[in-house]
């Protein structure tokens, strides 16, 4: 099937429902009742039975209404008038002339594919042929075990998922070897999610960012009301008050592993409104809790729910923004998750302080809401598999050729269980043997535990250390808002710029470690920022002391989060999801753990020397290891990524068996189908067509003679 076919296919709707120009054509009808047979029926079902496109009907209907209402005075007692109507219809300058629409009805017909002279059987084998010479190709890229694996390879195409065997550009490079397999056209099809235009993109972006802004509002919201709810539910633990605000975060390192595989199955979309509208149930439930038992759990669910924006949201921005925008939109869509842990606790002080706890789950209910609804409204699928096995869904059902497919339809041989499974495994993995991942991932992991540390030691360190009022406690988050905005518009042209201008230099090749060259900066930024405010607090020195240096650690995290997240996509674009669903386990657990025992590291230690001991860690992770990656870590990447290559060509080795047992099972099937009687009934269907259009030509020659 051609590009220019798979174009227009595109775009095909139904018209089933199209009005049928009765009352407007009455004139036509009594002129030349087999012409108006013709017409009509072709503006009203021949998009039904032979796959028109939506606006060609509709065009040959308006035309014939403008060519009515034009000629009402007239009376057609001639059979002049009828070519004149045809005249009309074929020369419009909107509409294809009568017999190439009819021509047009036929492209997606087996034989005018395959060609005419052609028989079921060489057809069937023509067909066969077509998908072994795809599968050997792919049976070569999976055999070629290079020894030395470099990030320049076929898999360094950022488009080639873990799950489907190394094919590139959703199968484009094959379209010229299978006509029937559903491809993009081009390079430039407006369908694909990165050749959207920049509106929908932007509106797309924000919408996820959006999305993964409501699960940190409600992971940190808690945290100014955690006094009045231990007291109304006798918790005289602090741990497990502290748990309450941290079994959110949690949810987090587990979800994911679950809840990932179907945004491959099932799309980005139906994921993400799923687990968002699943949060909101749950954070119902908090509402009504009447225990700390239930507390917990639906806390937890309600996490579970607010996981999948944070997992997913990387890989809309993947789907919708090549290499070299992803800083950017990125940094766009950063505003989110990123905001929400400091916009939380500022409403909740407020709230707590003048209604009760329940309304700070109240809110985060109308929030969530409002949010979910809006995105259930104007969202759109961005993950290009799933839109390209609609689009061939679609062109099964128009042309009624149950042999097209997608490239995933033919390469990914993963099964459900084997998603799952590699979903859990591969990050594991990753935190235990790759060097990379435990040294950037520790960094990472810290500095986002400590963020949740500060987050639960606000409450204390402002109400009890300071004794603010419980809203004006609130309000000191907002330095950490401020800092993470700030950060987002200073580190985001920074980094930007210096990737770009180090690809230049590079000739124009890019290194992951490019994306590394400011990290040692938070490195010692966020650590010298903890140690001025725990030792501060600790000397109850001006309040403004801790609220900035609390927001100078807020600026140099997202410094580190944009480097390490940037250069864990960028290490292998191929297991991207696996490096960054690791780090994310691991910062979600270190987020978990660390509010846990703050409250008794502090009560032992107090403020000053607590933050002490996890500066000097800061400084131990984030100097030393980031400056090495950025000078000598391609050799160490190189290694890392040999390994999960060739363990990935064992793997693909095993889906390349498993499709290949599918094949001759599915090609076994069509064999025994009564193919014949099919394509018989295509041909009576193409030649009724031609017979169609030969009465036209045939009344337009009487006519002329006439």
């Amino acid at each position: 099937m051609d590009n220019s076919r798979r174009n227009d296919s595109s775009s095909i709707e139904s018209v089933d429902s199209m009005p049928v120009p009765l009352n407007a054509d009455d004139d036509i009808r009594r002129s030349s009742p087999e012409l108006f047979k013709n017409v009509s029926r072709l503006s009203r079902n021949r998009h039904k039975e032979l796959s028109i496109s939506s606006n060609v009907a509709e065009s040959l209907y308006r035309t014939i209404s403008r060519f009515s209402a034009k000629n009402k005075q007239n009376v057609y007692n001639n059979s002049n008038n009828n070519n004149r109507i045809l005249s009309d219809l074929e020369s419009a300058a909107s509409v294809p002339s009568i017999q190439s629409v009819l021509d047009s009805e036929d492209q997606f017909d087996i034989y005018n594919i395959y060609g005419e002279d052609k028989g079921p059987k060489e057809i069937d084998l023509q067909r066969q042929k077509a998908r072994q010479t795809i599968r050997s190709v792919l049976r070569k890229r999976v055999t070629n075990l290079n020894p030395l694996v470099k990030s320049e390879t076929i898999y360094d195409d950022e488009d080639i998922g873990e799950n489907c065997l190394p094919t590139k550009k959703d199968g484009l490079e094959f379209a010229d070897v299978d006509p029937e397999l559903v491809t993009w056209d081009g390079d430039n099809d407006p369908e694909f999610p990165r050749n959207w235009p920049q509106k929908k993109k932007v509106i797309n972006t924000i919408l996820v960012s959006t999305y993964s802004f409501v699960s940190p509002v409600c992971s940190s919201m808690l945290a100014p009301a955690i006094l009045k709810i231990a007291a109304e539910f006798e918790i005289t633990n602090s741990a497990v008050r502290s748990l309450l605000v941290s079994i959110f975060v949690l949810a987090w390192a587990i979800a994911p592993l679950i809840v990932a595989p179907f945004s491959e199955i099932y799309g980005r979309r139906p994921v993400l409104n799923y687990s968002i509208w699943f949060m909101f149930a749950f954070n119902l439930g908090c509402c009504l809790a009447q225990n700390k038992t239930q507390m917990i759990i639906f806390r937890f669910l309600a996490g579970c729910g607010g996981a999948t924006p944070l997992s997913v949201g990387a890989g809309v921005i993947g789907d919708l923004f090549e290499d070299k925008e992803r800083n950017v939109w990125g940094g766009l869509y950063a505003i989110g998750p990123t905001l929400g842990p400091a916009v939380g606790p500022i409403i909740a002080g407020f709230v707590v302080e003048h209604l009760s706890w329940r309304w700070v789950f109240w809110i985060q209910l109308m929030i969530n809401g409002v949010i979910a609804f809006i995105g259930l409204l104007f969202f759109r699928e961005t993950y290009s598999p799933v839109l390209l096995k609609k689009r061939a869904k679609k062109l099964r059902k128009i042309t009624k050729n149950p042999n097209l497919k997608t490239i995933h339809d033919i390469a990914d041989g993963e099964t459900v269980f084997g998603r799952f499974y590699l979903n859990i495994t591969r990050p594991i993995k990753l935190l235990i043997f790759n060097p990379m991942v435990i040294g950037l991932g520790s960094f990472m992991a810290l500095l986002y535990g400590l963020m949740y540390l500060l987050i639960g030691a606000f409450p204390l360190v402002w109400s009890v250390r300071y004794g603010f009022r419980i809203e004006i406690a609130g309000l000191m988050y907002i330095t950490l808002g401020i800092g993470y905005l700030i950060g987002i518009a200073f580190w985001t042209p920074l980094t930007g710029s210096a990737y770009r201008k180090l690809v230049k230099q590079n000739n124009g090749i890019p290194k992951p470690e490019f994306r590394l060259k400011y990290l040692y900066l938070s490195g010692v930024i966020a650590p010298s920022a903890l140690l001025v405010f725990g030792w501060s607090a600790e000397e109850k020195v001006h309040w403004m002391v801790p609220s900035i240096s609390a927001g100078v650690f807020a600026f140099a995290v997202i410094d580190m989060f944009q480097c390490i997240q940037n250069y864990l996509i960028d290490m292998n674009p191929r297991f991207a999801a696996s490096t960054v669903a690791a780090a994310a386990v691991f910062r979600s657990l270190f987020g978990f753990a660390f509010p846990l025992f703050s409250p008794y590291m502090f009560e032992d230690l107090g403020y000053g020397w607590g933050c002490t001991i996890f500066a000097l860690i800061g400084f131990a992770l984030g100097i030393p290891f980031p400056i090495y990656v950025y000078k000598n870590g391609e050799k160490l990447r190189n290694w890392t990524n040999k390994r999960m290559e060739k363990e990935q060509a064992k793997r693909d080795a095993r889906n390349l068996e498993r499709l290949d047992a599918k094949n001759k099972v599915e090609e076994q099937k069509v064999a025994n189908s009564p193919i014949q009687n099919n394509e018989k009934e295509q041909k009576d269907l193409k030649n009724k067509t031609l017979k169609t259009s030969g009465s036209i030509k045939d009344e337009k020659s009487d006519n002329d003679k006439y």
